[in-house]
């Protein structure tokens, strides 16, 4: 049974403002360069969140790269690719697709018996078969891009019909079976685990326990603290819930970790040793975050750390929409002060901020800090303009415009 907490039993906490800055600490969104500058820097920030989530949306930079932007100052997105090629990360699942260090891939073996087992929801393919071929294809051939089956179709003497191939591909991938070991565009190339993987990784299969740490492992690296249901986010099963919550409990008897209590009676473990040190300043910069960015993922942590209800928009219909399609949270200091709404016109060079939203009352460093940041994403996404159709509150577009290229 999972272990009965009595709330007396935990430290309440009064200084919100200390979490929010101890969790944007280990998110490395406090410093100009956390990590540093390149691609060993773009390694480090990977290793340090645990897993960067992979999505396809492209109304600005997509947001693997954009996260990974919002941390490494002069990231690129070839920084990622060479380190996947090289075998610095890899790319599988977490709660969602993501990109996670080498050092992590024997967890991942874990979620691929998962997959194979049943245990998760997939579409899968039912042809064994076509799944047998493709294996000895890339055996034989080596390392082979989606489309290398792709285009078999239009030939007569090709057997590769493209859309059971891909979903053959997508399950063997997903079972651990082959391994994407770089990207040419939306091109995936694909190869055997054995002749892609490092030969110092280890690739022993965790049990139950060893998983449970290496999840309370992993969130508290990244986040400092977080509410029990946060270490097992989108992770199934009961017995692994059991599991973390006999870790946390054991962290708890050893003194490494501390159970907190928010005014609002809800409860937090946190790293010990993080709690004893003085919390990192936050700088008076913006951040403009992904809405897949590992600080903001969790709403219900965002809604209880920065009292902000976010919600990406773009999964909901067009005429029930309040703020946009891809609205991106806006970090000042430590606060989330808003979101706006935009586009990366890159043919005409312009970013095109189509809603504006100041949802708290900002001081007057805001604006310059603001014009700052968005000229600096609008050159992340090819575009050398920025403008405003709208803001919210209408009296702030003045002082906002006054301030972009």
């Amino acid at each position: 049974m999972i272990p009965k907490l009595k709330k007396r039993d935990s430290d309440l906490i009064r200084d919100k403002g200390k979490l929010r800055r101890i969790a944007l600490g280990q998110q490395g969104l406090l410093k100009q360069a956390a990590f540093g500058r390149g691609k060993g820097a773009v390694a480090k920030a990977v290793e340090q969140l645990g897993y960067v989530q992979i999505d396809t949306i492209s109304v600005v930079e997509r947001a693997h790269h954009h996260v990974l932007r919002s941390r490494v100052p002069n990231y690129r997105p070839g920084f990622l690719d060479q380190l996947q090629r090289e075998g610095k990360v890899f790319e599988h699942w977490y709660h969602a697709a993501a990109y996670l260090p080498m050092r992590d891939y024997r967890f991942a073996l874990r979620k691929m018996q998962a997959f194979k087992n049943r245990e998760i929801g997939w579409e899968r393919s039912s042809d064994h078969q076509l799944m047998t071929r493709i294996l000895d294809r890339v055996r034989m051939d080596g390392p082979l891009k989606s489309r290398d089956f792709e285009d078999d179709r239009s030939s007569r003497a090709g057997w590769w019909d493209w859309k059971p191939a891909k979903r053959a591909l997508e399950q063997l991938f997903i079972e651990g079976e082959l391994m994407i070991i770089g990207r040419d565009g939306f091109q995936k190339t694909y190869d055997l685990p054995e002749r892609a993987l490092p030969p110092d990784v280890a690739t022993e299969v965790p049990d139950l326990r060893e998983y449970a740490a290496y999840l309370v492992r992993n969130t508290l690296r990244s986040h400092g603290f977080a509410t029990q249901k946060s270490f097992t986010h989108l992770q199934p099963g009961a017995p692994l819930r059991q599991a973390v919550a006999e870790a946390l409990a054991d962290g708890v008897d050893q003194g490494r970790l501390k159970r907190l209590q928010t005014r609002d009676g809800s409860l937090w473990w946190a790293d010990a040793e993080l709690l004893e040190r003085r919390a990192p300043p936050a700088p008076a910069a913006v951040r403009i975050l992904s809405p897949f960015d590992n600080a903001v993922i969790l709403r219900h942590r965002v809604n209880a750390l920065f009292d902000f209800d976010y919600q990406i928009e773009c999964y909901v219909k067009a005429e029930q929409r309040r703020f946009g399609y891809f609205c991106l949270p806006l970090l000042y200091r430590d606060r989330i002060v808003g979101r706006m709404d935009c586009k990366a016109h890159r043919a005409s060079g312009e970013l095109n901020i189509k809603q504006l939203h100041i949802e708290r009352n900002v001081d007057e460093g805001f604006f310059a800090a603001f014009a700052s940041a968005a000229a600096d994403f609008a050159n992340f996404n090819g575009c050398p303009e920025v403008t405003l159709s709208r803001c919210h509150p209408a009296s702030l577009k003045p002082a906002v415009a006054a301030g972009l290229i």
